[in-house]
């Protein structure tokens, strides 16, 4: 049994960051992702990491702000997310097993239970 749990959402004012941490249990290692969701809309994909860190992709709306990593060793997924806009605030989701290139990424396994993001002007 594969279990994601998110860690590091919280308030913050616009212009300030935050470090979103996902653990991992299980022996397999996935290509993995960030999702969010706002309330009344869609979730979308914010930014996913292949097996090879050199094949990521980022949402246009985060380029340039947020960095997807991941420590194998330590079975966990960052997502740095820095300069965040009260557009950013949302529900976000860690997710494994996602199906991504350069260009989308979408799909996913596996699923945490999600970690609240608000962003204040």
């Amino acid at each position: 049994q594969v279990q994601l749990v998110e860690s590091g959402g919280g308030a913050v004012q616009a212009g300030e960051s935050l470090r979103l941490s996902c653990a991992i249990s299980g022996s397999n290692i996935y290509a993995m992702g960030w999702f969010r969701q706002a309330a009344n809309k869609e979730r979308e994909a914010v930014s996913c990491i292949g097996f090879s860190v050199a094949t990521t992709y980022y949402v246009d709306s985060v380029k340039g702000r947020f960095t997807i990593s991941r420590d194998d060793s330590r079975k966990t997924l960052y997502l740095q997310m820095n300069n965040l806009k009260p557009e950013d605030a949302a529900t976000y989701y860690c997710a494994a097993a996602v199906s991504l290139n350069t260009m989308r990424c979408d799909g996913g396994l596996f699923w945490g239970p999600g970690t609240q993001v608000s962003v204040s002007s």
